[in-house]
């Protein structure tokens, strides 16, 4: 059945449209015209995370980096020439928030001997910003990014050759906090693994020289948390207290060693993989591929030392993979009692000897 409309109603409905549609022209071109609150974004060393993000809206956030060339600890009498982002191993931590627009300032310092650049995984354009920022020492150079998508993300040297860059401690992490912001967490800790190529062997004295043959050969003298071997052990132990909800970062700048990371003692309740959006519960071990991350969150139930390791046991055993998170606080034999007895049992038969 067809329905006739007055010729006035029409009119009305049609100047009502209209108008409608004004409004909200109106209404983006004054959105668009505002401009936004512009940050300067604050920078951590690891194992420290920047506070959470608080605000609601979109910013202009603007981070200033700078590239040096610097010899450094790499294990206990071993010096090596790490060529950093903001003066560490792996590189300082970057957080912004979805939606914002990131203005990005690349320094490299004037006593650097290469050029550099950075790709970060979080930027959608051309080379993740590689292009934009061809770098040489005593140069800034700078680009500009929206925030597109919420998650963890690596960032690095692209410079070629691209794997020694890399392989020189060049990565870091960049988070992409979700619009909505994230879960609220007692501690956050940044930890990233890298694996090094020296041309002496584990544990030679000295300022050791980058070894390209064994990095070709994928056959690295050290592999680390935080660019040297115990950056996470002794005075330096990841720190917290029995019952506080911990969430870590994890990054994994390679260049060539995929990490299975994992709490020696803990269970992960959530593991966000491969730094997305969704999660995994219960989780024992994580797969974090080179040049990706992975955000790990569980509950600190009892006290004691928890030892996070490259589940490929020998890497951390035997070439620096190794930290601790010392966890602080009353038993709870409820949980877990520690040991309960030490004794002699009576010789007999042994077990499972019927099989032959």
């Amino acid at each position: 059945m067809k329905t006739h409309h007055h010729p006035l109603f029409a009119c009305a409905l049609a100047g009502a449209i209209a108008a409608a549609f004004a409004g909200q022209a109106v209404a983006a071109k004054a959105t668009a015209a505002a401009p936004l609150e512009k940050i300067q974004a604050v920078l951590t060393a690891p194992p420290h995370v920047p506070a959470p993000i608080t605000r609601k809206t979109p910013a202009h956030v603007v981070v200033d980096l700078e590239m040096v060339e610097k010899d450094m600890r790499l294990a206990d009498g071993v010096t090596y020439n790490f060529w950093t982002f903001g003066g560490t191993v792996p590189g300082s931590f970057i957080r912004v928030r979805e939606g914002d627009t990131v203005e990005f300032k690349l320094k490299n310092h004037h006593s650097s001997h290469m050029a550099h650049n950075i790709d970060l995984h979080a930027v959608t354009g051309q080379g993740g910003g590689a292009e934009a920022t061809f770098t040489l020492p005593g140069r800034e150079t700078q680009f500009t990014f929206k925030a597109l998508n919420p998650g963890l993300y690596v960032y690095h040297c692209a410079m070629a050759p691209v794997a020694m860059h890399v392989a020189n401690g060049m990565y870091g992490l960049i988070l992409v906090e979700p619009a909505e912001g994230m879960e609220k967490v007692d501690k956050e800790f940044y930890v990233m693994q890298g694996d090094f190529y020296t041309e002496g062997e584990h544990g030679e004295p000295g300022l050791q020289p980058f070894s390209l043959e064994k990095g070709i050969d994928e056959k690295p003298t050290y592999v680390v948390f935080n660019g040297s071997v115990g950056a996470l052990t002794g005075d330096n132990a990841l720190e917290a207290k029995a019952g506080e909800k911990i969430r870590m970062y994890v990054g994994n700048g390679g260049p060539n060693l995929v990490s299975s990371f994992h709490v020696i003692g803990e269970i992960f309740d959530k593991v966000y993989v491969e730094g997305g959006t969704k999660y995994q519960e219960n989780v024992q071990t994580t797969l974090v591929p080179a040049g990706g991350s992975a955000v790990v969150e569980f509950k600190a139930d009892v006290p004691g030392n928890f030892v996070l390791v490259d589940h490929s046991i020998f890497r951390a055993f035997h070439k620096g993979a190794l930290g601790i998170l010392k966890v602080d606080g009353e038993e709870n034999h409820g949980i877990y009692t520690g040991q309960q007895h030490d004794v002699e049992y009576p010789e007999g038969v042994p077990q499972g000897s019927q099989y032959k």
